[in-house]
């Protein structure tokens, strides 16, 4: 059978100078899957009968992308870089990784592949389609399977299960039935995943054109969540003072969040966990005495942790995500407005501001009752205002931070203090006050104010400067 596919002229150079060379080469995987759907793709990967050193030995410019599985990146002229794998068999897998063999066989090589939809190889020079297990059929019929036996595929490696609810998400699929079945029953495997490849199947769900919520719900009906991400399942069927549960809504914020933006993927992970603190711990245990805002802080911190996200993205994601569902009230004060902003900061005041839009409207897609979101989020005309003084505040230059005052340590020195405890309360002491009074930030202002707070606490502030 033969089929005609918009290809790039890359692709064609690589194939044309391999099978010049005496070696067989197709292109696979997601690009001959899109093109079925009429679908532009970014990504074409090219599999052939060459080892990584012949590849490597036939082009100018290579990267070793993963030269021990067989994989090299060949760069056009452009600096495009195309992926080309030579013809692999399994030998040994363990549910976590695959120990493979190089092939001479494309046959072999599409066997060993986890889904019909993408066991599909095609001649990027002569039109050829090589489909042994019906995977165009397949995606036509809007249907997800595995290739053979669904039990077996998933025990050689149980990051498919997580793989099959994307592709079925992405896709718009169905999960046959007995892949669905051999997938509940083989999910708790997936605690034998690592961390960094349970992150990145997630990031790969987050960060894709479709809306995210059906790969996600796919999550919660197989059981994944249950078993990898216990803090969202406790969210499925958690009433919201609102109509619905507060899995559903994070899953439509996580939606109305715009992709193809910088940031996009972590604010989408904010959107997803906004929720996670509603739970009260049965019985309070440790969280206890914590809000909601704190517990939503220290949950989020728990699982990016366990996922071993990088410390930038767990303080961050955790920052923002305890901030979601607790704007500051639409008649707050310029002060309230200030120390809200202080407590925050400026750097998350944008992405809490498309995070706030995207929740109200997930509110008001499911007819909530103004103020009975669930979330404080006010009416859109009035968290428009509210966000229109936040933004005002934050350009302002009024200070948010110590750092920010018109005052220093140094000046404490200048004034007798010596360094110490008492540093941080005195700084701390001439933001709030500040913050309460903008004007103050000038240094014979703050100087007063410093003076004053010593000759309050006397000789016991100087000493204290100094730890005791």
């Amino acid at each position: 059978m033969k089929l005609a596919l918009a290809v790039p002229p890359a692709v064609r150079w690589i194939a044309r100078t391999l099978e010049q060379a005496g070696f067989e080469t197709w292109t696979v995987g997601g690009a001959v899957r899109d093109a079925f759907r009429g679908a532009e793709s970014r990504e074409w990967d090219l599999t052939t009968r060459a080892t990584p050193a012949e590849v490597q030995a036939l082009f100018r410019r290579t990267v070793p992308v993963g030269v021990a599985h067989g994989t090299v990146g060949v760069l056009d002229r452009g600096g495009t870089l195309y992926e080309v794998t030579t013809f692999r068999r399994d030998v040994e897998t363990s549910g976590r990784h695959a120990v493979v063999a190089f092939s001479d066989s494309l046959d072999e090589d599409l066997a060993r592949r986890d889904f019909t939809i993408n066991a599909v190889a095609w001649h990027p020079l002569d039109g050829r389609l090589r489909d042994p297990f019906d995977g165009k059929a397949d995606l036509e019929r809007g249907i997800l399977r595995t290739v053979g036996d669904p039990a077996a595929r998933f025990r050689e490696d149980y990051l498919r299960i997580l793989r099959a609810l994307r592709f079925a998400g992405r896709l718009g699929l169905r999960v046959e039935e007995r892949t669905w079945r051999a997938l509940t029953g083989a999910v708790e495997r997936t605690r034998l995943l690592s961390p960094e490849r349970i992150r990145e199947e997630m990031e790969r769900i987050l960060g894709g054109d479709t809306p995210p919520s059906r790969a996600l719900g796919l999550y919660a009906a197989a059981g994944v969540l249950r078993v990898l991400y216990p803090e969202l399942a406790s969210l499925v069927g958690l009433p919201r003072a609102a109509p619905g549960d507060w899995y559903s809504h994070s899953l439509r914020a996580v939606d109305l969040l715009p992709v193809r933006r910088p940031g996009h993927v972590r604010r989408r992970w904010v959107a997803l966990l906004q929720a996670v603190g509603e739970p009260e711990e049965p019985g309070g245990g440790e969280e206890g005495a914590l809000g909601p805002a704190e517990r939503t802080r220290r949950r989020c911190t728990v699982l990016l942790e366990r996922l071993r996200a990088s410390n930038a993205m767990v303080r961050g994601t955790a920052h923002r995500s305890a901030w979601v569902l607790h704007p500051p009230a639409g008649d707050a004060t310029a002060g309230e407005l200030r120390r809200w902003l202080a407590r925050t900061g400026r750097d998350a005041l944008p992405d809490l501001c498309r995070l706030w839009i995207a929740s109200a409207r997930a509110a008001a897609m499911h007819r909530d009752p103004p103020g009975e979101s669930g979330g404080a989020w006010p009416p859109a005309p009035e968290l428009a205002a509210l966000i229109r003084r936040l933004r005002s505040i934050a350009h302002s230059g009024v200070p948010l931070t110590v750092r920010e005052l018109a005052f220093s340590g140094r000046d404490l020195i200048g004034l007798g203090l010596v360094p110490g405890p008492a540093f941080g309360d005195l700084l701390g002491h001439l933001l709030d006050r500040t913050l309460g009074d903008p004007s103050l930030n000038e240094p014979a202002a703050l100087e007063r104010e410093a003076r004053l707070w010593i000759r309050a606490r006397g000789r016991n502030a100087r000493q204290s400067g100094a730890g005791g």
